[in-house]
């Protein structure tokens, strides 16, 4: 468990806790994820769905999202959907990396005493292993996963991150490129910033109210210091 501050400490921003999303927020996955549900749904015999399908989904818990997008699919064969979709992500995992200027941007954040945190779709097997894979534990606080808490857009998440910390809403900030991330915050009471480079297209963004829509790392990093 980290050493918080007292929460009633100086601080000269408005959010206490920051909280992103993993894939197509901060790593730049969307393109493989996309593929390897549809070669995991072509697996099983199902209809294998389009681009824009098979990307919706992303942010969603694993089962959750391949029952999305493959609804001709049996629930019986959900396991082995599961476990085709894992084989086709081992194959590209060492191909995925951190969008170019994030490592600045996490940094910044810790040097301003924010709390950092991860809530994503992922499991937590396959986050664990993609912060070792890019040595990046050591600069958040905490995270979530979807099969330990509930998927998106549950606010369970962000919920128990909150009451780790002590942060109220109004000073919870969530990071996402999906309408998943952006209606979870919404569910539980927190701001949004969207980021349009991932998985979903920002036109479906605004309905959901973030405070901003950044359209590149350095464009998040800007409102972030400047807002956040």
């Amino acid at each position: 468990m980290p050493l918080h501050p007292p929460f009633d400490a100086p601080r000269q921003r408005q959010f206490d806790l920051i909280a992103f999303d993993w894939d197509g927020t901060l790593f730049d996955s969307t393109t493989i994820i996309t593929r390897c549900i549809q070669a995991a749904v072509a697996d099983v015999g199902g209809t294998v769905p389009s681009d824009r399908d098979a990307s919706y989904v992303i942010g969603m818990g694993l089962m959750q999202a391949l029952a999305h997008a493959a609804p001709d699919v049996s629930k019986d064969r959900y396991p082995e959907l599961g476990l085709r979709y894992r084989y086709h992500y081992a194959l590209y995992q060492n191909d995925l990396c951190l969008f170019d200027g994030v490592l600045d941007l996490l940094a910044d954040l810790k040097a301003r005493q924010h709390w950092l945190a991860v809530a994503t779709g992922k499991s937590r097997v396959g986050l664990d292993e993609a912060f070792q894979a890019v040595d990046l534990k050591r600069l958040f606080d905490s995270s979530r996963t979807a099969d330990e808490t509930a998927g998106k857009p549950h606010p369970r998440m962000l919920h128990e991150l909150m009451a780790e910390f002590g942060v109220p809403p109004e000073r919870t900030l969530m990071v996402g490129d999906t309408t998943h991330d952006l209606e979870m915050a919404l569910n539980a009471g927190c701001a949004s910033v969207a980021v349009s480079y991932g998985a979903h297209e920002p036109d479906a963004f605004h309905d959901l109210r973030p405070r901003a829509i950044a359209h590149s790392v350095a464009e998040l990093r800007n409102w972030l210091l400047t807002h956040g």
